[in-house]
């Protein structure tokens, strides 16, 4: 049975689905001929021809604009952003017209935007943004943000079904340093789009995170229980909106104590709106303030050095865990 990278299991997911489903099309810039700038759709343009792998111009609103024609004319459009930050140029069509369609139609509009995002790969401020804050606020847009091969596979699969828009956040750190071996029963499966999986089971502080921040927790968690004692519980979100409030909530009644940890930058990330929602609906069972262990204030620096100091790291995790840990 073959390891999958990240990166293979999504191309997999792509694959699968346009061979299940002919409405599926891919557009993007450079994805055909060159096979995108990190090779995830080489060869495909072989396999299924011009018309359902689309070369673009360089103009993300305008492919945005061709996709959501697309899905109106009974297509499944699939748009790659070159890298995600520039998902920003596109942010009329998302926001105005692509996410509220529904709303003011009542009819459907299919269409994922999947692009690399997160930071750690030393490709500076314009390459390596964490943008899902944005389009948080969207009332009309899903978010989801795998943190493993067979999580953004069966996810990205949810997304090409879904009959509405769906922002698929892929890491390239991970691309391809992560591997799972995947079992051919799941290679089929979908992880439904809203439901958060808690993926370690603890007593004392429940972790509340997403990405590839997932990992960086894990490894939190192992280090503090030989360390400390200190259980972790971690709850992998996998779905930013909309957010899976029943297993946070019974996760946080459980231990009493919650942290987020989150690659954005702190002011107006996810983090805030966990925290109401745990304020809102589970204050009794509070034993401690909620932390948040988030990416600094700046944007994301080039050199290496400061990047590292940017992004949370597992030090910060386990410091934070310990602090709350003790009150």
């Amino acid at each position: 049975m073959p390891e999958l990278t990240y990166l293979q299991a999504i191309r997999q997911a792509l694959v699968d689905e346009m061979n299940r489903d002919p409405t599926v099309l891919l557009l993007g810039e450079d994805i055909a001929q060159y096979g995108g700038a990190f090779k995830l759709t080489e060869g495909l343009v072989d396999v299924y021809g011009p018309g359902r792998v689309i070369d673009t111009p360089i103009t993300e609103a305008g492919l945005l604009g061709a996709a959501a024609g697309a899905a109106l004319m009974g297509l499944r459009p699939i748009v790659e952003m070159q890298f995600i930050d520039f998902i920003s140029c596109a942010f009329n069509q998302l926001t105005n017209l692509v996410a509220k369609f529904h709303y003011r139609t009542g009819k459907p509009l299919p269409l994922v935007v999947r692009g690399p995002a997160g930071a750690g790969v030393n490709a500076g401020p314009f390459h390596s943004q964490s943008p899902e804050p944005y389009f948080l606020h969207t009332p009309g847009l899903k978010i989801v943000a795998p943190a493993t091969p067979s999580d953004a596979m069966g996810l990205l699969k949810a997304a090409i079904r879904d009959p509405n828009p769906v922002i698929y956040l892929e890491y390239k750190r991970l691309y391809r340093r992560l591997k799972e071996t995947i079992p051919p029963e799941r290679t089929h499966a979908i992880v439904p789009i809203g439901e958060a999986a808690v993926i370690r089971r603890g007593s004392d502080i429940s972790v509340l995170t997403y990405g590839q921040m997932v990992h960086l927790c894990l490894e939190a968690a192992q280090q503090l229980e030989v360390s400390d004692g200190i259980e972790l519980e971690i709850v992998d979100l996998r779905t930013i909106r909309p957010l899976d409030e029943r297993t946070i909530l019974s996760s946080v009644r459980r231990t009493n104590k919650a942290m987020i940890v989150h690659e954005p930058p702190r002011i107006g990330g996810p983090a805030g709106e966990i925290i109401a929602r745990i304020n809102e609906l589970a204050f009794d069972y509070l034993d401690g303030p909620i932390l948040r262990v988030t990416a600094k204030d700046t944007p994301v620096p080039y050199s290496s050095p400061l990047e590292e100091a940017f992004l949370p790291r597992v030090t910060d995790i386990v410091d934070a865990a310990r602090w709350l840990a003790r009150f």
